[in-house]
């Protein structure tokens, strides 16, 4: 009996090293601990509510305990600090905005981390543009983008374009726009896109580049215009939204950014692989493609070959961008 269990064990052992490196890199070891879904703005935006949507369903999926956390502050990095600095078993998970990933780096003269070295790509999840938004009630003569314009170009810095942070897409979209139409206005950086919204609404900002998402029932109701939408073509949720290049006279203007997922650097490749493949699972279904693209947005679910490649070709973009808009933190 003894020589017998010898030999099975034996064959076992053979038949794993000689089973192909792909096959075994799949083995990924289960998670002991309880997972963090973190994103870099406060609750309500768009990783947060994502992060929710699928939190009790990934639990599930991994089998421990799922919590999710906006870590806001310095426009994404703080959150991105923590997650390079987190034990690299996949526990804590950023969902990242191209904006932090490549903006950033572009923007600030220096950067607690390089986030190319430091974290490691899991996933891409949706492409997201951004609106021109005005308040109807605290600017009732910007009823289109030219009357902005027109507004903006008569009183050469003194309007001002909030933004939810230093190097985010709504900085940049604004910093490009501005550089396009030849206007001088001044930039006020907010801590996060319900903050830059409120000084909207209270009438100390004169426009804000935001996601649709938020902002969407507010349209609807009257309380803001949407002016122009960055992104190349009408999405088909808002077609009655023109883009910027057609309603400002800017032919070629685009100005979109993306989400993706992150880890710390050194995580097993396995250990990412199951977040992709649970990650994915969970994301493309009907009832989420519905809800994703609703919210203005075009879902993507690239693995992490393609997050990577769509950073490498990015940080050379924004850097053009930010060196001819001189969008650069102080």
């Amino acid at each position: 009996m003894r020589r017998r269990l010898l030999l099975a064990a034996a064959t076992v052992l053979m038949a794993t090293a000689s089973a192909p490196m792909g096959a075994r890199a799949q083995q990924a070891p289960p998670f002991t601990r309880p997972v963090l879904l973190m994103g870099g703005f406060p609750a309500g935006t768009q990783a947060d509510i994502y992060w929710r949507l699928i939190q009790e369903p990934l639990s599930r999926a991994l089998g421990v305990p799922v919590a999710v956390e906006a870590r806001t502050g310095a426009s994404g990095n703080i959150a991105m600090e923590a997650t390079a600095r987190a034990t690299p078993d996949g526990t804590t998970v950023l969902a990242a905005t191209s904006a932090m990933l490549a903006i950033n780096r572009a923007v600030m003269p220096s950067m607690p981390i390089d986030t190319q070295a430091d974290l490691a790509p899991v996933m891409t999840l949706f492409e997201v543009p951004n609106v021109l938004v005005t308040s109807t009630e605290r600017r009732p003569g910007y009823t289109d983008c030219r009357a902005l314009i027109a507004a903006a170009r008569a009183r050469p810095g003194q309007l001002n374009y909030a933004s939810s942070g230093i190097g985010a897409s709504t900085h940049l979209a604004a910093a490009q726009f501005a550089t396009a139409a030849g206007l001088n206005m001044v930039h006020v950086p907010y801590r996060g896109g319900p903050f830059a919204m409120t000084a909207l609404y209270q009438g100390d900002a004169d426009l804000f580049f935001y996601q649709s998402g938020p902002v969407l029932d507010d349209w609807r109701a009257g309380k803001v215009r949407l002016l122009g939408i960055t992104s190349a073509q009408r999405v088909a949720t808002l077609p009655e939204i023109p883009t910027i290049a057609e309603a400002c006279d800017m032919p070629g203007f685009v100005s979109t950014t993306w989400y993706g997922v992150v880890v710390a650097a050194r995580t097993p490749p396995a250990v990412i692989d199951r977040l992709y493949r649970e990650i994915r699972a969970l994301t493309d279904t009907p009832e989420m493609r519905t809800r994703i693209e609703g919210m203005g947005f075009t879902m993507t679910l690239g693995g992490p070959e393609d997050m990577r490649a769509r950073l490498a070709a990015d940080i050379p973009h924004w850097a053009a961008v930010v060196e001819r808009s001189g969008a650069r933190a102080q």
